[in-house]
């Protein structure tokens, strides 16, 4: 009687049209991926993102209101925000990054 092995992969089939193929595969190529690994790593990015919005977060009561006093808090200006914020655009300016 043989041992039942588990496996660590597991098949996923799926029709595509071939609009969604031709689609695929030029991303993936763009990545220097294959098919499967790139649409297995989309899909599995997709539904982390699915399960991050459905998962409550947890903490405990003192991490809470420390949490809360955070928010609370004034807000305070990032030197390096303020920064940015005076740079004019690069398509306003002709040039990445030029002052005017």
């Amino acid at each position: 009687m043989s041992r039942a092995v588990d496996r660590k992969e597991h098949p996923l089939s799926m029709r595509l049209p071939e609009a969604d193929i031709a689609i695929i595969d030029r991303a993936a190529a763009l990545r220097g991926r294959s098919r499967t690994d790139f649409v297995r790593e989309a899909a599995v990015r997709a539904a982390e993102d699915v399960l991050m919005e459905a998962l409550p977060i947890r903490m405990s009561p003192t991490g809470f209101k420390a949490f809360v006093a955070a928010l609370s808090r004034p807000a305070s200006a990032v030197p390096e925000m303020m920064e940015l914020f005076r740079r004019s655009a690069p398509w306003e300016t002709g040039g990445a990054g030029n002052e005017s």
